[in-house]
């Protein structure tokens, strides 16, 4: 048995039954050997999941030849939240990690690495990563997200939902329009009633297009600090 023959299978087990079932005993019996077996290949289960976190990163495509800095960034972004979209566990575990894993820091570099191409100087390239922030993985904190716990609308008495809504158009009326007029997607993870990739996609283009404005205006730290005084 191989360190990836390991990781291969803990990624198809928390894709089956869930990254909350995944336990290295669960994992043995998987493999069909004994739970000590697996600590030749993996110190711990921390380990354990840091090399998973590696086996999804290892499934974003590689760097596309686009001649310009934006298309670029733009399908290694998208590659990105493909490959979570086939592991919806990995978004959480990414969040999770403590330490980044040597996959991981060359994801990030290559995509530092795709700006500096660009011409962005290491200044601008810094505050560009802070915008980017998840969403270089592909996924972000959604304004709308609803919780797990939270029922579905087919689950909630129409007498109720009428209710809720009524009180949310008393206290809230510009929130209850805006999340009303989204596109129905059930399978949405930011939360139904959203185009998830509509919306992540939008995001990201508002975003590359602000980063494109800065860079055309040779935007640096030591002149938005002059700039306010």
């Amino acid at each position: 048995m191989y360190g990836l023959h390991l990781l291969g299978a803990a990624v198809v087990l928390a894709d089956e039954a869930g990254i909350e079932s995944l336990s290295m005993r669960r994992l043995s019996q998987e493999l069909g050997v004994v739970p000590m077996a697996l600590y030749k290949h993996v110190a711990s289960k921390e380990e354990l999941l840091d090399g998973m976190v590696d086996v999804i990163v290892g499934e974003i495509g590689p760097a596309v030849h686009d001649p310009g800095w934006k298309g670029a960034v733009r399908a290694r972004v998208l590659s990105a939240r493909q490959a979570l979209l086939r592991h919806p566990w990995a978004r959480h575990l990414l969040e999770s990690r403590t330490s980044r894993t040597p996959a991981v820091l060359r994801y990030m570099d290559d995509i530092i690495a795709m700006f500096l191409a660009g011409g962005f100087t290491v200044d601008l390239t810094h505050h560009v990563m802070h915008a980017l922030g998840s969403r270089m993985w592909g996924f972000t904190q959604e304004l709308f997200d609803e919780p797990a716990t939270h029922k579905s609308e087919a689950e909630v008495p129409p007498e109720v939902q009428a209710a809720s809504f009524q009180e949310m158009s008393q206290r809230y009326p510009n929130i209850l329009q805006v999340a009303m007029a989204a596109r129905h997607d059930d399978e949405s993870v930011v939360g139904q009633g959203c185009d998830d990739q509509v919306e992540f996609e939008f995001a990201l283009d508002l975003l590359l297009d602000g980063f494109e404005q800065l860079h055309g205006r040779d935007r640096s730290s030591k002149r938005a600090k002059e700039d306010r005084g």
